[in-house]
């Protein structure tokens, strides 16, 4: 009994550290291959502050320019050529947009982690800036993970709104609907406190969720927009998954980033 005691033991340590050392591995999903230019569109090299150099794309407005740009973060799977489709859907709503790639997504260099990301979202947001859009003309889209992202940039440069994507309370919430065996928050090297970081924002938020989401639980992205003291917009995808291309870049999707920008 003890023999088998001590092996239960030792298979239960052997698990936890591998989840410790492969964590990254399971939360971030980059699509690696390098992403080529397409027409209409402006191919742009970011630098984080680290010096990490990051691929981007700057898409014009191609309806009557509304002065108001769209930062997109994306979520933890794929590269920006995923989000195209979403770029000019909101570009052909007279919005200036900017998809970019975190390190070690679409050819970049690095290894993705909560910091790293943070430090490229800086990047993004501060060539916007340069462009001439400033932070009360920017709108911060966050799929997802990104959503996590652009919620802590706009905890220090805030933005003219916030769109939400399929947001969730924290990364430690989403893990145990999908690990419930583990104890992922005493885990997670990465945080991502979303809904925590949330209620200290005095921005319009608007939150966008599937009805269907089995990645992250509507009740969680519900549970966000609750925590937003400045809610302007929920909107509901009935029956919509998590990639499905109505909430990926459906009318419903940019029909709330355009009311958002209305409010300006």
């Amino acid at each position: 009994m003890v023999r088998l005691g001590l092996i239960a033991v030792s298979v239960v340590l052997l698990l936890l550290a591998l989840t410790w050392g492969f964590q990254r591995q399971l939360i971030y999903l980059p699509d690696t291959s390098a992403v080529t230019a397409r027409a209409g569109v402006e191919d742009v090299v970011l630098e984080a502050s680290d010096g990490v150099r990051l691929g981007a794309w700057l898409l014009p407005p191609r309806a009557p320019d509304r002065g108001v740009a769209v930062l997109v973060a994306n979520g933890n799977g794929g590269n920006r050529a995923g989000r195209a489709p979403l770029a000019q859907a909101l570009a052909a709503q007279g919005l200036t947009v900017l998809l970019f790639d975190y390190r070690g997504y679409g050819g970049n260099d690095g290894s993705p982690s909560e910091e790293g990301l943070a430090r490229d979202v800086r990047a993004a947001q501060r060539y916007l800036g340069e462009y001439g859009v400033p932070p009360e003309r920017t709108v911060y889209f966050g799929e997802s993970l990104g959503a996590a992202v652009v919620t802590e940039l706009a905890s220090e440069i805030p933005p003219a709104g916030l769109v939400l994507r399929s947001p969730f309370v924290d990364l430690a919430s989403v893990g145990r609907e999908h690990y419930p065996f583990l104890p992922v928050r005493l885990l997670l090297r990465d945080e991502f406190p979303l809904a925590e970081r949330l209620a200290g924002l005095k921005v319009p938020v608007a939150v966008v969720y599937g009805g269907s989401d089995s990645v992250v639980p509507p009740e969680q992205s519900r549970s966000v927009a609750e925590a937003a003291p400045v809610l302007k917009d929920v909107v509901e995808i009935p029956g919509a998954d998590h990639n499905d291309t109505s909430l990926a870049h459906g009318p419903e999707v940019i029909a709330a980033v355009v009311r958002l920008v209305d409010r300006l």
